[in-house]
């Protein structure tokens, strides 16, 4: 879930930015090297964490030299299955948690392109609630960096600008909408422009509509016992346009990038964005000075039934074929050591992914620290969806209910339709 931009050209701006990573023109164009450089991909909103944690390793093992390159979401996925099917992958590589996506560990697990991580020992640290989302037919083929959530990151002196305080029910949020209107302001900045924006409000939504309801929702679906059309999805679709209608939003969603969804918040065009706590940092350089705050977005009127999507985030795998295995081996028990793990999770703005007590986490994430500690997170939709297709349907639905060219009942049958992709 990133900006779209080359892999190419974000490698350019990592070499003029960074002088932590080596930077080769092979790493740019994707070649196999000589195995000489740890050649690394990862997100582009992972760029922070990831800049820190190689600075640091770097350090430890002066021997070894690393490439990092960054790409969105969708760059990065494509471009990575392209490299794994021709041998010219990176030695360690961004894998999302699940199988919601083409990248995803159950999907490239299926391909030979990952190494068994089972002998690590950092997997008998990984959260009974994780191994479903890390781990293949019992086996770890990657290591959890972090644990994120969504929900409504605000700029708290925008908040009290509106005279508003944190909702706690779905008329609180509506109401909120009114003042922030009556200031000249949105609440909520959404940039569905940029692909993978379009679930995070539906998401939050869905954690308490759908899953408070019926936790076993995916496997149902999985299992042919269940259909969007047929379940609170409906409910959650159908809210997500009203919070448009009723003025929540950026005036035109779909005409607005993430990137100006972030610097809304930081010019006090809009008071908050639902975003991945891994935005937090990024937000809060648009911010400046001023104190982020969190909360987990109301779906009903009863505070005590919302949920907040909370799931383990940033993930990498070894390649299989790396020609660089020794290298690649200790940098993932460095991402998943004490300091490894504390780094990312500080410089990202979210939770460590395995048991840390020497992290300090931004108070703006009190309110997921809270609702994981009271079992309230729910993991992230996608993750356990049946295939990649389905989240990518789910991308398309959204942006095309928001231009108004498809219903809720459309947008859900498509859903339904990916889901029997086989």
């Amino acid at each position: 879930m990133r900006a779209t931009r080359p892999l190419a050209a974000a490698f350019s701006v990592l070499c003029l930015a960074a002088a932590t990573a080596a930077c080769s023109s092979d790493a740019a164009t994707g070649g196999s090297g000589d195995g000489d450089t740890l050649r690394i991909a990862a997100n582009s909103t992972d760029r922070t964490p990831m800049d820190a944690v190689v600075k640091a390793f770097e350090k430890a093992n002066p021997d070894i030299e690393v490439d990092v390159t960054y790409a969105d979401t969708d760059q990065l996925q494509s471009t990575l299955r392209t490299q794994l099917s021709s041998g010219t992958a990176p030695d360690v590589f961004t894998v999302w948690p699940g199988n919601g996506n083409p990248a995803a560990v159950q999907v490239l697990q299926k391909g030979g392109y990952l190494a068994d991580l089972s002998d690590y020992g950092f997997v008998s640290d990984i959260a009974e609630g994780d191994k479903s989302v890390t781990q293949v037919d019992g086996k770890t083929y990657i290591v959890p960096v972090t644990f994120n959530g969504i929900g409504a990151i605000y700029n708290k002196e925008t908040l009290a600008e509106i005279g508003g305080t944190e909702p706690k029910t779905w008329d609180d949020v509506l109401d909120l909408c009114k003042k922030a209107q009556d200031h000249d302001k949105v609440l909520l900045a959404l940039g569905n422009q940029t692909t993978w924006v379009t679930q995070l409000v539906d998401y939050a939504l869905a954690a308490t509509t759908v899953y408070t309801k019926d936790a076993d929702f995916d496997e149902q679906l999985s299992a042919g016992e269940a259909t969007f059309a047929g379940s609170a999805w409906k409910d959650t679709l159908q809210q997500y346009l009203d919070l448009n209608e009723a003025g929540c939003f950026t005036k035109n969603p779909n005409g607005t990038s993430y990137e100006t969804s972030l610097s809304d918040v930081g010019s006090g065009k809009a008071v908050g964005v639902v975003q991945v706590t891994t935005s937090i940092p990024q937000v809060q350089k648009e911010a400046g000075d001023a104190e982020l705050g969190m909360f987990a977005l109301p779906a009903s009127n009863d505070a005590d039934a919302t949920r907040i999507p909370g799931a383990v985030s940033a993930a990498y795998g070894l390649n299989a074929a790396s020609k660089n295995g020794a290298a690649g081996k200790k940098f993932i028990e460095y991402l998943a050591s004490r300091d490894g793990q504390k780094i990312y999770a500080e410089e990202g703005g979210t939770l460590p992914a395995l048991p840390n007590d020497s992290f300090e986490a931004d108070p703006a994430l009190d309110v997921l620290i809270d609702l994981q500690q009271d079992g309230r997170t729910i993991p992230f939709m996608d993750q356990r969806w049946p295939n990649p297709e389905v989240q990518q349907a789910h991308f398309t639905a959204v942006q095309k209910l928001f231009s108004g060219d498809a219903t809720v009942d459309e947008a859900l049958k498509s859903m339904d339709d990916a889901v029997e992709t086989e």
